[in-house]
């Protein structure tokens, strides 16, 4: 057995033991590092499915270990960036990336994950620990709006994931949480919270939209030509907003779907109308002015 490998085994069951005493946050080194503890094939497969990545993407990947994310990544089309603390780690993730034939869209840096520069990604993938992710939050959070991030095993507390992905993994060697593996997927929100003015091209008179924010989650108040709305439902999917809205508008019930683009302080999307007898599609345009 080989240092690399005995090493890597000892932080494997150094991890297993501090997980089954409820210790997770002690198996984090005293200099800041994560122990390397591999992510089954499987496991990067869907990690990689559920952020949809592809050749218009930079990747990076915190703590890369082996470098199986990045080249998992490099060989959908991406461009793709691994980063750990450990050299022979680098070492060993480069020299899998020659022998997988993607050396040219797959690097790996010897650097410490929190002074690496991530503004240029579209996809974070990580495999830390819960304080770990807690301590990144704040910069995840910062990155472009539509930045896709997706963690295995751990979550980011009051940052719900967008999407949680759970399955068995038989060949993790530390035996993950209930048997199994949970892949967490987050879209950086655009940040909304505000008064909206808007209009919808040819339906009623001016909007007033007020929204409070907490990261993708959204509490709306909707107003038309001074009446107030029902809001029945809301997503904020990156840059994505959605409205389901219901009342009076114009002097007409209907329902109402906004579905816009948010580029700062402007959303332009379409709204789709239904009175009950007949559907119709305009154009929907909102400005924040407070």
């Amino acid at each position: 057995m080989t240092p690399s490998v005995c090493r890597q085994l000892a932080r494997s069951l150094a991890l297993l033991a501090a997980l089954a005493a409820g210790g997770a946050a002690r198996a984090w080194w005293d200099d800041g590092s994560v122990p390397f503890v591999v992510s089954p094939q499987e496991v990067v497969h869907r990690m990689l499915r559920i952020a949809e990545v592809g050749p218009n993407d930079m990747l990076i990947d915190l703590g890369s270990g082996d470098g199986r994310v990045v080249i998992g990544a490099a060989q959908r089309g991406a461009q793709a960036l691994g980063v750990d603390i450990d050299p022979e780690l680098v070492a060993q993730a480069r020299d899998n990336a020659q022998r997988a034939g993607v050396a040219a869209r797959a690097r790996f840096e010897h650097r410490d994950l929190f002074e690496t520069d991530l503004s240029q990604a579209s996809v974070i993938t990580m495999y830390l620990l819960p304080q770990v992710n807690l301590k990144l939050m704040p910069r995840l959070l910062a990155l472009a709006p539509g930045t896709r991030v997706v963690s295995h095993d751990w979550d980011m507390g009051p940052w719900l994931p967008d999407e949680t992905l759970s399955l068995r993994a038989p060949d993790k060697p530390v035996g993950g949480r209930d048997g199994l593996s949970h892949i967490h997927l987050w879209i950086v929100p655009a940040q909304v919270a505000g008064d909206w003015r808007g209009r919808i091209e040819g339906l009623g008179g001016e909007w007033r939209i007020r929204i409070r924010q907490s990261y993708q989650m959204l509490e709306v108040d909707a107003f038309e030509g001074g009446r107030e709305l029902v809001v029945r439902a809301t997503r904020l999917r990156g840059r994505e907003i959605t409205l389901v809205v219901s009342g009076l508008v114009g002097g007409r019930p209907m329902n109402l779907l906004l579905a816009g683009h948010v580029e700062g302080a402007r959303i332009e999307g379409r709204a789709r109308t239904f009175d009950g007898q007949t559907e119709d599609e305009r154009k929907w345009i909102a400005t924040r002015v407070q």
